[in-house]
């Protein structure tokens, strides 16, 4: 099986790039929203942890947000609590696909928390600051504060570039990321 990462900024086009590839993707901020809203067991540990942000289940997200904005230590409390359950849902999903040529890990934390294997094959989804803040801006739950917190706990943008095995320029341009897509898959499985 070959293990496909994909990783960039956040509103790079990381989750739209994962699916051009047409086999199963891991997409970790949607399992992340699965817990929040389905997971008793998570919701319980982060109303212990966070008793005056987390009082009501499904767990409401702008909550969370005002508490990692309130405070540094809170991203860390959220952060050992999720990562472990999605850690969980990661390997089930690699078990589940494994007779599968390729998956797609769409993992946004991916190398900040050693996830990645030394033969998995990353891809670096590159797209201009000025496009990405246009994208984000139109997003129902934005929040630039929010964002600037969490890039702090990520490796720099030129770090991820460097130890990528590729990368895709994203103009939001479905056409070029189309064939962007066919052309490293095509790479990928001549190997």
């Amino acid at each position: 099986m070959i293990r496909i990462a994909v990783i960039g900024d956040i509103g790079s086009g990381k989750s739209y790039v994962s699916k051009q590839f047409g086999y199963p993707v891991f997409n970790a901020d949607n399992e992340v929203s699965n817990l929040y809203r389905k997971s008793r067991k998570c919701f319980l540990k982060l109303k212990k942890a966070l008793p005056s942000y987390v009082t009501t289940f499904p767990i409401n997200k702008s909550k969370l947000s005002k508490a990692i904005i309130s405070k540094n230590s809170n991203l860390k409390k959220i952060i050992k609590i999720i990562h472990p359950e999605i850690r969980k849902k990661m390997n089930n999903f690699i078990i589940k696909n494994k007779k599968k040529r390729i998956i797609v890990l769409d993992i946004p934390l991916l190398m900040e928390n050693k996830i990645n294997r030394k033969n998995d094959i990353i891809i670096f989804v590159d797209a201009k600051k000025k496009e990405i803040s246009k994208r984000l801006e139109k997003r129902s739950n934005f929040n630039f504060k929010l964002i600037k917190k969490l890039k702090k706990f990520q490796l720099s943008l030129e770090t991820k570039k460097k130890k990528s095995n590729y990368i895709i320029k994203n103009n939001f341009k479905t056409s070029s990321v189309k064939k962007s897509v066919k052309v490293i898959k095509n790479k990928i499985l001549k190997k």
